[in-house]
């Protein structure tokens, strides 16, 4: 199993980015895809998760507004679109699985920074 981050940067507060991960070993299909994202000095947080749609989505109440999170089966890629983002947004953002093992299956991060 291998999540691959992708789409950090460097962004102005009140900017956009938006991130990817690709998911490969298996099917995703059946299984919670989520966002979570580590600001330095500071431990891991969720950020948003998705469960088969858009429909059934699930966000932190500081993004809930700003960020929406979608997902591809066919792709077997979920995705992060961030508007208006903060500088307490700064960090580094890791896609996961939830439900494949008793504790989320994190891929490697992409690092966000936003600059005030």
């Amino acid at each position: 199993v291998q999540l691959q981050a992708s789409g950090g940067g460097l962004v102005q507060a009140g900017g956009s980015l938006g991130l990817s991960c690709a998911a490969s070993g298996r099917t995703f299909s059946n299984y919670v895809m989520a966002w979570f994202r580590q600001a330095p000095g500071k431990e891991r947080e969720f950020v948003a998760s998705i469960r088969d749609s858009v429909d059934n989505t699930y966000y932190a109440d500081s993004v809930k507004g700003r960020f929406t999170i979608s997902r591809d089966n066919a792709k077997n890629t979920v995705y992060l679109q961030m508007n208006n983002l903060k500088p307490e947004d700064t960090g580094v953002y890791y896609c996961a699985i939830l439900g494949l093992k008793p504790q989320p299956t994190y891929g490697q991060g992409t690092l966000v920074t936003v600059s005030s």
